[in-house]
């Protein structure tokens, strides 16, 4: 295991990330909720860039009684993370795939210390 050091705590901003990339790994930093989550890069569908992609408010659809869809929503509580290869969306606190629980995010173990913001990989 080797620790990374991937910036100062201001240098990510709230609801941002940043992406560092030592050797032969990639890894994505987002700042959510003030707290820190990090992921492996590499989306479980295909491979993707994942930790590239945009950075949305959950989607909600509200499907009426008679089966089509009027609008759409967001769910502000939860923030997603779009692979740009093939849209699949991951929630970037616990890199759980909605619609496919079977996918998940690699995580990398993140270490605030003295202001510096490091991952464990």
């Amino acid at each position: 295991m080797r620790t990374i050091r991937v910036g100062r705590v201001d240098e990510i901003p709230e609801r941002g990330r940043k992406v560092i990339v030592d050797a032969d790994t990639e890894i994505g930093v987002f700042r959510i909720d003030g707290e820190f989550h990090a992921w492996h890069s590499l989306c479980p569908h295909q491979g993707g860039p994942v930790c590239q992609g945009r950075l949305y408010h959950k989607v909600i659809e509200p499907v009426a009684a008679d089966g089509t869809v009027r609008a759409m929503a967001y769910d502000e509580s939860t923030t997603h993370i779009v692979c740009p290869w093939h849209g699949y969306e991951y929630n970037v606190k616990t890199g759980k795939n909605h619609g496919h629980p079977s996918l998940s995010l690699r995580r990398a173990q993140v270490q605030v210390q003295n202001g510096e913001v490091y991952v464990v990989v």
